[in-house]
């Protein structure tokens, strides 16, 4: 049987890689020959604070790979550099394509920008095909009893279980590469794309881009996922799995994670799973209530004001704020782009409870520095932290740094790592050293105030303070 479409372009986004990938995989089915193409978007580009910025670097490295696969099936990588409402029309005029096949994001900016190219691509009888890939279930394919989204996210948990089917929702989509477009072809439309090209400097990562440095990551957790129920809270452990950046940029296939998962079948495999749920549980949230970019997801907290301090917020954003955990999280977050989950807890609970700053500050704080940022997660997080967002909790949980330390960092070895300066302090000293004696801290070389900050607020008291406000909020 012929195939529907002569040519197509492949327009990659958030999936950078070249298995289990659903547009890729539906433009080799549909079409005789199948381009690829990825567009250094200056939309987003030029919004970004850091000319550093380590995401270019991660993206910039995980294209440099796929182009060297695309090579060796004797084809290359298309790449632009550019407004994408333009230059995707423009290139698929350019190489007579009858379709472009791209992997749906659901960001609003992503939506408004497709709408764009879909009319654009229309007006010269183009097609434009969009592929669900970076989720198991889009917001609103699972709904409740009642046909209504869900705000809280266990029994959203419950029902995605329900409807999830491993053959439909996990299946490989397997792209014929043999059905893209020679070099001889494209060679032509090809346009230099190295990091000053693009207007980026080079940084130092954490961890390895690009597809083969995620099926190597998700190899190496499969070794250790039945302990990660319990790994995954230590901070100075390799309890998780590091993969929330190859699911950013779609290294690698959230359908191979899944499949992963359920081949393993213990507790802890099942709990990561369910961390999976939570990824597609915060893209229903935006999906259904998309003002929770700008508004709280709860109304009731819709005209609350933060009494905290610019001061404070500097303080916590650079890692001096006298609570060596929170110190020591914000300080890895600076350094490398990366937080453990157990962290991102505690500092956000800590901003927002503890010195009673917008929760919109931290957001956005980690919005920039974060290399997994995902605009749906981390609203979903810091709202969830505030006790502004999609959760059943009262607004009166808030973390303790202090036991929040003992427990998660007992001997304090991530603490040592990142704060230095309080290397040499042992006991409870290390968790919050304004307890410490002063032969302690003369022993450890630390006068506080001086090598280190006096804690800039007390737990207690702005405990209390942060209660009485979001009650207020409430009523």
């Amino acid at each position: 049987m012929p195939k529907p479409f002569k040519r197509a372009l492949c327009w990659i986004r958030r999936d950078l890689r070249l298995s289990d990938h659903t547009a890729l995989a539906a433009a080799t089915e549909q079409a005789e020959a199948t381009a690829v193409v990825f567009v250094f978007d200056t939309n987003i580009l030029d919004a970004l604070e850091d000319r550093d910025d380590k995401r270019l670097t991660f993206i910039h490295r995980s294209l440099r790979e796929l182009d060297e696969k695309l090579r060796a099936c004797g084809s290359i990588l298309l790449t632009g550099k550019g407004d994408p409402r333009t230059i995707v029309p423009s290139l698929a005029r350019k190489l007579e394509v009858d379709a472009v096949f791209t992997a749906r994001d659901y960001e609003p900016y992503a939506k408004e920008r497709d709408a764009a190219v879909h009319q654009a691509l229309a007006k010269h009888g183009i097609a434009l095909r969009t592929e669900k890939d970076s989720v198991i279930f889009e917001g609103g394919e699972v709904l409740s009893g009642a046909g209504q989204p869900f705000r809280v996210f266990s029994p959203y948990a419950r029902a995605w279980r329900k409807r999830f089917d491993a053959r439909r929702d996990a299946a490989e989509h397997a792209p014929d590469l043999k059905a893209i477009l020679p070099e001889s072809v494209l060679a032509p439309f090809a346009s230099p794309w190295s990091m000053h090209d693009i207007g980026f400097a080079e940084s130092e990562l954490w961890l390895d881009a690009g597809e083969e440095a995620g099926h190597e990551r998700l190899q190496s957790f499969g070794t250790k996922i039945g302990g990660y129920d319990e790994a995954r809270n230590f901070p100075s452990q390799e309890g998780t799995s590091g993969l929330s950046v190859h699911f950013r940029f779609g290294t690698i296939s959230v359908r191979e994670a899944v499949r992963r998962a359920l081949e393993h079948g213990s507790e802890g495999a099942d709990k990561w799973l369910n961390e999976l749920i939570w990824r597609d549980f915060y893209q229903d949230v935006l999906h259904h209530h998309p003002h929770v970019v700008e508004l709280p997801f709860q109304a009731q907290y819709g005209k609350l004001r933060y009494p905290g301090k610019d001061a404070h917020f500097e303080a916590w954003r650079d890692g001096q704020t006298g609570y060596p955990l929170v110190d020591a999280a914000m300080r890895c977050l600076n350094q490398t782009g990366w937080m453990h989950n157990r962290l991102r807890m505690v500092v956000a609970s800590f901003l927002t409870k503890d010195l009673l700053v917008d929760y919109r500050k931290g957001e956005a704080h980690f919005a920039r520095r974060l290399l997994d940022f995902d605009l749906a997660s981390n609203n979903g997080g810091w709202q969830w932290a505030a006790s502004t967002g999609s959760d059943p909790q009262p607004y009166f949980r808030i973390f303790n740094p202090i036991t929040q330390s003992q427990k998660f960092d007992a001997d304090g070895e991530f603490i040592r790592a990142y704060v230095p300066e309080l290397r040499e302090l042992t006991g409870r000293a290390i968790h919050f050293p304004s307890v410490a004696t002063p032969m302690e801290l003369k022993a450890a070389g630390v006068e506080l105030g001086v090598d280190y900050p006096l804690p800039i607020v007390d737990h207690a008291e702005q405990r209390q303070r942060a209660i009485d406000l979001l009650a207020s909020a409430r009523s």
